[in-house]
């Protein structure tokens, strides 16, 4: 087959068009952070860099998801290798009752503090929040602090930090009387050690939950929520997260679970997602987990595959970019292994 001059220039710009916006993965690696891992069951991995190209993951394990001996473990990575886990939250006694661990988060501030949040109950309808802080890195922890009635704190995903000392946190409930799923906006204010709550305009009342933060600009910000439709939802704050506005589906299938986002630059965006419509149970696409890219937020195209298989649960992921350039992703491993995947991106 010929071509002439005109349609061989088309297709070196389509090609050069697609070098400019697909990145190369490279030094690809996978890891369990602990393995055997210490408990039946675990889940909801979150992970931050605390001291430069140092990882410290938490996340939720016991018998089994709401059971009484559910307590949120640590563990530090350095030099590619996990250190031995332990124990960092015990179950809550209260009122004569054994009260389980959820959904921690790790965040560090600007201010040097490290922040551990998480919630405390027996259901994601009844839990509340609670944090513990350390000023040395994780080797002293705060006694747990119980947030404000009504305050649950970043729900699943990591917060921003959109000026010294102001945390944004996305956060949502789940009913107990219609079982409606709704987000908002929690701001914590270091300073006075005090919490506000913004509203989403939603005007079409999707079901969304656990929000994730990808920031376009100084003002720009952009939350993608887990729904009930078989699709990602998308809001906007044109003003540094003041109010919410713009809240609707966007062409990313996702089967009703966790995911997590990753702001490279302004106009380059990492995305973990399980890219399946819902099936007949919880677990159904669960099976496909992948690394998603985005030059704007809205459009995404598969970089990768973290898992694929024929059935099995790989979800609630999250993803952090250490100072090195390395992106780390953990995710839950059919329940029983937090998995770690780190690579580099090149152009």
């Amino acid at each position: 087959m010929k071509y002439n001059l005109k349609t061989i220039k088309f297709l070196l710009i389509v090609f050069c068009f697609y070098l400019g916006n697909a990145q190369k993965v490279i030094h690809k690696e996978s890891r369990y952070v602990a393995n055997p891992p210490l408990t039946n069951n675990s889940h909801a991995a979150t992970l931050v860099e605390y001291r430069p190209n140092e990882i410290l993951a938490a996340w939720f394990g016991g018998t089994h998801e709401g059971a009484k001996d559910v307590s949120i473990y640590i563990a530090s990575f350095k030099d590619k290798k996990w250190s031995n886990p332990k124990k960092c939250v015990e179950p809550l006694i209260k009122d004569g009752d054994t009260l389980p661990c959820w959904n921690p988060v790790l965040f560090k501030s600007k201010q040097q503090n490290l922040y551990l949040f998480y919630k405390i109950g027996k259901n994601p309808r009844e839990w509340f929040g609670a944090m513990i802080v350390s000023k040395d890195n994780g080797k002293t922890w705060s006694n747990p602090v119980y947030l404000p009635k009504g305050i649950l704190g970043p729900i699943r995903n990591k917060p921003i930090e959109i000026q010294p000392g102001i945390i944004l946190c996305g956060s949502s409930t789940e009913s107990i009387e219609d079982n409606k799923w709704r987000v908002f906006i929690e701001t914590y204010h270091e300073a006075t050690d005090s919490w506000s709550t913004t509203g989403i305009s939603d005007k079409k009342k999707f079901d969304i939950i656990q929000p994730t933060f990808l920031v376009h600009d100084d003002n720009k910000i952009q939350i993608l929520s887990r729904s009930r439709h078989n699709k990602l939802i998308s809001s906007w704050s044109e003003d540094n997260g003041k109010t919410w506005q713009k809240t609707d589906t966007i062409h990313v299938v996702n089967s009703n679970s966790g995911v997590d986002a990753l702001t490279l630059s302004e106009n380059y965006f990492l995305l973990v997602n399980n890219p399946l419509k819902m099936g007949k149970d919880w677990f159904n696409g669960r099976n496909i987990l992948d690394v998603e890219y985005s030059k704007d937020g809205m459009k995404w195209k598969k970089l990768f595959d973290l898992e694929n298989q024929p059935e099995g649960e790989f979800s609630y992921p999250a993803i952090i970019q250490t100072e090195d350039k390395t992106i780390h992703i953990l995710y839950t491993y059919n329940r029983k292994w937090i998995k770690h995947t780190s690579f580099d991106l090149q152009k």
